[in-house]
């Protein structure tokens, strides 16, 4: 039996004192796709009938309950960006993403101009329905390109091929001046060629956003299980540098480890996870992180789509039955937490936003700091810490240094 946890106080004896609380987004997930492609660890699952209206209409409904139930931990604030994620979101009927679109403005001030992500995959595009999308609300749209090679595409079990992944960003285009398109590299027995060639294709596209992965492989998922022929570290870390090379003389910012944006088009939504921002997710296993003025608390929904829907079917009679785990962030936890996310951002962070944001003084981590100075993985001054170059191409290594120590019960 699943139950749910509220250990705040247990995790945290001390409170924090929040001064303001930091941008809030909001993040919907739409749990199902086509089919499970074999790398993929995020909660998704094959769609059981992709004409089942009742399925679709459900799942919004209970979407609109969920976030009904959640607005007392997020009355007043306004959202600064949503985000629809998956699963693939675009197999969703438009007139359901305008319904979701229109509950979110009626129970919720937005702020002007609010960013608004709609996720696709190449082989659910259509026109009419695009065009759709944008009517309802949809003003940035991330199409999971991963590669424009065919033998990669199979390798990776995508329903679409090349052709179709150039036809969905024409598409694209005819409706949006804000497109992401999503990458992949060190791909299974993918080629520093190869990979030059998919860049040059995306950057030939002359899209705003451009986010570019390094294909890891992630506990329970086929990759796993039959892991395949990768490339080399040597070779991987030669494909980053073309990356970076490639799209630095094409104007794209390399904003954050992995993005690369044009100016004034970083994904907001984003920068909000890596700046520490607060998010409140709704649906099948969407996270949440919300602040208060003396704590921070977390939350995961039932991850399962049947489950969710059931809890949701409760959630008249029971208070947050949508939410499976619940816990308060602990000041050693606060401290990874910020830096896994801050650290990933190319300029880095200043020494206000990290008080700001976790409510402790920067003399907390000092000491670490040091250590990671010395090391020559960030610089910093009395204002601003940076990761270097080292820094950013041995993350894993500078995070390790924030690593809460556990002590013994």
């Amino acid at each position: 039996m699943t139950v749910l946890i509220d250990s705040s106080h247990i995790l945290n004896s001390r409170s924090i004192k929040l001064e303001s609380l930091p941008p809030l987004g909001l993040y919907i997930h739409i749990p199902w796709c086509v089919s499970k492609c074999p790398y993929c660890d995020f909660n998704s699952h094959k769609i059981p009938d992709r004409n089942d209206e009742t399925l679709e209409k459900e799942y919004v409904e209970a979407l609109t309950r969920d976030l009904e139930m959640a607005l007392p931990q997020i009355w007043g604030r306004r959202v600064s960006s949503i985000f629809f994620g998956g699963g693939t979101p675009s197999l969703f009927s438009a007139r359901s993403i305008d319904s979701i679109l229109t509950t979110i403005r009626t129970l919720l001030p937005l702020e002007y101009l609010v960013e608004i992500t709609l996720e696709a995959n190449p082989g659910t595009f259509e026109v009419k329905k695009f065009t759709d999308f944008k009517a309802a609300g949809i003003n940035r749209l991330s199409i999971g390109i991963q590669s424009f090679n065919p033998r990669h595409l199979r390798a990776l079990g995508r329903i679409h091929d090349d052709r179709e992944a150039h036809q969905a960003i024409r598409i694209a285009q005819i409706n949006f001046n804000n497109i992401n398109l999503d990458l992949m590299y060190a791909l299974p027995n993918q080629t520093l060629e190869e990979a030059v060639h998919d860049i040059k294709i995306a950057k030939n596209f002359g899209v705003q956003h451009i986010s570019a992965y390094h294909l890891t492989i992630e506990p329970n998922t086929l990759f796993n299980r039959y892991p395949p022929s990768l490339p080399s570290d040597d070779l991987s870390a030669d494909m980053q540098l073309m990356i970076e090379q490639m799209l630095g003389v094409e104007d794209y910012i390399n904003y954050e480890t992995s993005a690369f944006a044009r100016s004034g088009y970083e994904s907001r939504h984003n920068l909000n996870y890596w700046q520490f921002g607060d998010y409140l997710g709704i649906g099948a296993g969407a996270h949440s992180k919300i602040s208060f003025s003396n704590k921070i608390l977390r939350q995961v929904r039932y991850k399962g789509p049947k489950e969710y829907l059931a809890k949701m079917m409760l959630s008249k009679a029971i208070s947050n039955a949508q939410i499976q785990e619940q816990h308060e962030v602990s000041h050693n936890d606060l401290e990874f937490e910020f830096m896994m996310n801050a650290l990933r951002l190319t300029k880095g962070f200043t020494i206000e936003m990290f008080q700001e944001r976790t409510g402790l003084s920067i003399t907390a981590v000092q000491e670490k700091l040091g250590i990671a100075e010395q090391r020559g993985l960030i610089v910093r001054d009395h204002r601003r810490i940076i990761p270097t170059l080292l820094g950013r191409r041995f993350l894993n290594d500078l995070l390790q240094i924030f690593l809460p120590i556990k002590k013994n019960m």
